[in-house]
């Protein structure tokens, strides 16, 4: 038996993330097919190396993600693991064939139709249960509500905190790939934890001004994604990918500096990339995504591997990463 990654409680419920978290959006198909047996294989790798924390959505995979984590789940004993999906799309078949999905491959025809509204997301819940098979999502987090602030906090919102109140779900959340407005979440409302993608990295601690010290304050629990940007902190070079475009020269260029102090003291870069967020009071966990055995099995050694406390002193002296970011 490997060795268990430690529980962190989210924000003030019952609720205990491991520090280390399986996303779904590879096991959707983001950016290229993943089969129905590497997706099983891949669950099973991160449940047997000790993860307990699964995170996924109606747009990952158009619902396949969802149905496939559920369809593992199954397998395991419900109060083993914590489960949480989003709301504000539902799945609609499009009036007229729309082709491939833009990003998630080899999935079903359904798309995803934006609907941040009291009643929509009480839909959406019914119908996430359904595809997960299961009877209780533990984390519901209102899905990039970019655009639609006003509808989220009227109507998502007022949805999810009703059924936390009536025990139907555990916590209630939002998850973005920013940290503005995720801060505006909680000063208006009443949230568990926040899903933060991208926006805490070795690359970017924006978040360190405003965001981060306010979860703190509030006891709000921050789960880290996208801790590779995309790609660029797991393999810096020309073509990398950065908040899923491709990086530009300047960002390229941080990266290979990064990498260069991470070497210098024996350490991949992605070995640091992964640790980094999680030394910060207010992190709970580290979201990864994996579509083979493989990469489950590097993040879980990446995670574990230690890093020296001089890494981090020369990243700092170097200003490659903030002077006030807290490290391991």
């Amino acid at each position: 038996m490997k060795e268990k990654f430690e529980k962190r409680r989210l924000g003030t419920t019952k609720l205990e993330a491991t520090t280390l978290g399986l996303g779904t959006t590879a096991i959707g198909g983001l950016y290229s097919a993943t089969s129905e047996k590497s997706a099983e294989q891949t669950m099973e790798t991160a449940w047997q190396l000790g993860v307990r924390f699964f995170d996924s959505a109606p747009q990952y995979g158009n619902g396949m993600a969802e149905q496939r984590l559920g369809a593992f789940l199954k397998t395991k004993s419900r109060n083993d693991y914590v489960l949480c999906t989003k709301v504000g799309r539902l799945l609609r078949l499009p009036e007229k064939p729309e082709g491939e999905d833009a990003y998630y491959k080899g999935t079903p025809p359904e798309r995803p139709v934006f609907d941040f509204s009291y009643d929509g997301v009480m839909i959406s819940i019914e119908e996430s249960l359904k595809r997960l098979g299961a009877d209780r999502i533990d984390v519901l987090h209102i899905h990039d509500p970019d655009n639609h602030y006003a509808q989220a906090i009227d109507g998502a919102y007022k949805a999810l905190d009703r059924l936390r109140s009536e025990g139907t779900i555990g916590a209630v959340g939002a998850g973005m790939n920013q940290s503005e407005m995720l801060a505006e979440f909680a000063r208006n409302g009443n949230f568990d934890c926040f899903l933060l993608a991208g926006r805490y990295t070795l690359l970017e601690q924006g978040a360190l001004a405003d965001f981060l010290p306010l979860c703190v304050e509030k006891n709000i629990s921050v789960v880290i994604g996208g801790v590779y940007n995309s790609g660029l902190l797991a393999d810096p070079k020309t073509g990398a990918k950065f908040n899923y475009q491709d990086a530009n020269q300047s960002l390229i260029d941080r990266a290979l500096r990064l990498e260069a102090v991470c070497l210098s003291h024996g350490v991949p870069l992605k070995v640091a990339a992964i640790q980094f967020p999680l030394a910060h009071p207010a992190v709970a966990s580290i979201l990864t995504g994996a579509r083979s055995p493989t990469e489950m099995e590097e993040n879980a050694t990446h995670f574990r591997q230690p890093i020296p406390a001089a890494l981090w002193q020369d990243l700092k002296a170097e200003c490659l990463i903030a002077a006030e970011a807290p490290t391991a």
